[in-house]
């Protein structure tokens, strides 16, 4: 009588992971061969492309008139990230509040300076004149005390820092509210049972955990902020990229000009993104 082998089980081997060899992934090398002779291709192209100008690049680099119009930039950039910072956060307390006129004023003012381009809103403040002609003020519906000409007040400067102001508030009071609500309200419970009055919770227990959130998209605004500086040489504002003009249009080395306003631009902004990824990190603690 004959009997059926039977199976038997093997075990399967263990794999020691100190000799396991990496998986070969061919797309990966193919990718970044594709990469390297694009890159080489594109330095090749910098390099021996005589209408980049390259000693012209040079030579306008540190020009006196190109380091006056970035120290311009960069304070339109602070003033404008301030004042819309500070309005940006009023704003956001105002969306915030249980008072409901002044919750929709707030939300129509975000509503209606982040849907109009901020150049748009540059040249309407320049042009503030043709409809107002003098500034006043004064009792409403009363007498004047006092008034000026609105094109002796509104200047290239004031146009330039109300528009970008008005323009960032709006962002600033998305991301502030953003990061207040992104605060479990139980920490805010938690505060007030310790003894915490309401500013103090807001302070010690809310604000350091909505950081976290508001540090990143504000860092991006500012360096947003400093690349839309660029808009006010519309309104003959001499910042960076109108100092830039000026020269070219002299000279007509437009592509070289434009490289010296571009380098700036990278450099500057390059200093910024190392700037947020520290603050990121400061604030971040404990946190992954």
């Amino acid at each position: 009588m004959s009997t059926a082998p039977q199976a038997v089980d093997v075990a399967p081997q263990p794999v020691d992971v100190a000799t396991a060899r990496p998986r070969v992934r061919p797309l990966r090398w193919v990718a970044g061969a594709v990469l390297l002779v694009l890159a080489a291709q594109f330095a090749w192209f910098l390099v021996t492309n005589p209408r980049f100008a390259w000693p012209v690049v040079g030579t306008y680099l540190f020009d006196p008139n190109i380091l006056r119009g970035l120290g311009m930039s960069l304070l339109l950039t602070v003033i404008g990230m301030v004042l819309g910072s500070l309005l940006g956060v009023l704003l956001a307390a105002g969306r915030l509040s249980g008072f409901t006129p002044v919750a929709w004023a707030c939300g129509v003012y975000v509503a209606v300076f982040r849907g109009v381009p901020p150049l748009v809103q540059l040249i309407f403040w320049f042009n503030l004149g043709y409809l107002l002609p003098r500034i006043s003020l004064g009792v409403p519906f009363g007498p004047t005390f006092v008034s000026w000409p609105t094109n002796s007040v509104i200047s290239s400067l004031t146009a330039a820092i109300i528009g970008l102001t008005l323009h960032e508030a709006a962002y600033m009071a998305e991301i502030v509210r953003a990061g207040i609500l992104a605060v479990d309200g139980g920490q805010r419970d938690a505060a007030r049972a310790m003894g915490f009055t309401a500013g103090q919770s807001f302070v010690k227990v809310v604000l350091p955990q909505a950081m976290r959130v508001i540090v990143p998209p504000t860092g991006s605004q500012f360096i947003s902020l400093l690349k839309g500086t660029s808009l006010v040489s519309v309104i003959a504002m001499a910042d960076l990229l109108y100092s830039v003009q000026v020269i070219y249009n002299r000279t007509y080395e437009i592509v070289p000009l434009l490289i010296v306003a571009c380098a700036w631009y990278l450099a500057v902004v390059t200093v910024l993104s190392l700037g947020q990824r520290r603050l990121e990190r400061h604030f971040g603690k404990g946190q992954r």
